[in-house]
């Protein structure tokens, strides 16, 4: 009988490696080959038709004096930040009303996860007519304003019955928080009854307003108008809805999952230590999704940080400098129309993406392990 070369053990180890060896070989071309050959070039003079020429710093030097790098370095920044909180607490939210257990649950998530899957670029060119200056945006905002007085009898109305169903509760002795649903409901179909009976005496009415107009897109104007640095670009903004919209179905899956995963039991013991819903969610939902919680900020600010995609298809519907990226900025150089390419600008503001991108996840990561 043949004696064998490997042990049981060895055979195991070399078919761990053989199956790893794909994904090595293509880390290895595609990202560590080609990350080397950017720091390369980015201490050269390269036009992709003349031989490299080391200048060293100078590239770094240059567009740290370039405006239009400034601009996208702030827009990069801007956008990571306010798209990633609000994805994530968007995500989180979606998250907690889908892991209900609700009649049609799963029509529901279904439909909450078609923004994810559709393409991106379909998505922006239906977001680029829903901007326009008659689009559905600028029609809803002015709905909003013809029919608010409607509006604020409602709200009025379900505050005024929401408090007083609490304070008879409480009155009599019974344990109920201030965002009970029954209560809840109790107190929308009551302000509904009660706008109708408004309407129908003409207590209320819509009012006549101007069509608005807003230009979402073609417009260096920012909000606020006179914030400084701290400013961001009404067209960077329509962006971050966007972007917003699309994402936070993919990243609502992982926060279902996490909240699939908590023991009911520490639910219960909260309950029975008194715990109301807010600190059952404070005390024990966000601290079991802590580790969730930092995939998701880490997936965000890298996916935030290397947006392009949406800023590449709406091109010339908005000004570039209001727009414009970090990645935008690294394809503007490396692929200009009717000029040389800048590979040498384009490595050196490539390198610093990928450093600022370290950075943002390191920080977030002593961040979340603090808390």
């Amino acid at each position: 009988m043949p004696r064998r070369l490997l042990s049981r053990h060895g055979q195991e180890v070399l078919a761990a490696y053989l199956f790893l060896l794909p994904f090595v070989l293509s880390l290895a071309i595609f990202f560590g080959y080609a990350f080397v050959r950017t720091i390369y070039f980015s201490f050269t003079d390269y036009n992709m038709f003349d031989a490299p020429r080391w200048v060293g710093l100078a590239n770094y030097a240059a567009i740290f004096r370039d405006t239009k790098f400034l601009t996208a370095l702030r827009n990069s920044l801007a956008f990571s930040i306010i798209v990633t909180l609000a994805q994530t607490a968007f995500a989180l939210l979606l998250a907690i009303v889908l892991n209900n257990r609700l009649k049609g649950i799963t029509f529901f998530r279904a439909a909450y996860y078609m923004p994810s899957v559709a393409s991106s670029v379909v998505v922006t060119l239906i977001f680029l007519w829903m901007f326009q200056r008659t689009g559905v945006f600028n029609y809803v905002l002015e709905l909003f304003a013809r029919y608010r007085p409607f509006l604020a009898a409602f709200f009025a109305l379900a505050a005024a019955v929401q408090v007083a169903q609490v304070a008879w509760d409480r009155w009599r002795k019974r344990p109920v928080g201030w965002f009970e649903p029954p209560a809840l409901l109790t107190s929308f179909l009551l302000a509904v009854a009660g706008v109708a009976a408004l309407w129908a005496t003409g207590k209320i009415s819509a009012v006549d307003v101007e069509p608005v107009r807003i230009v979402w897109l073609n417009t260096r104007q920012t909000l606020p108008s006179s914030g400084g640095w701290l400013s961001v670009p009404i067209p960077l903004a329509s962006i971050m809805m966007l972007n917003t919209w699309t994402t936070a179905p993919t990243l609502m899956l992982l926060y279902l999952a996490g909240l699939q995963d908590i023991p009911k039991e520490l639910y219960e013991a909260a309950a029975v230590d008194g715990a109301n819903k807010w600190h059952q969610f404070r005390y024990v939902t966000l601290p079991q999704l802590k580790h969730v919680t930092f995939l998701i900020l880490s997936l965000g600010l890298i996916s935030t940080l290397q947006m392009f995609d949406q800023v590449a298809i709406i091109g010339s519907a908005a000004p570039l400098e209001a727009t414009i990226t970090l990645a935008y900025y690294v394809y503007s150089n490396a692929f200009p129309g009717g000029a040389l390419p800048r590979v040498g600008m384009a490595s050196a503001a490539a390198v610093i993406l990928a450093i600022l991108t370290l950075v943002a996840v390191m920080i977030q990561r002593r961040v979340v392990e603090r808390e």
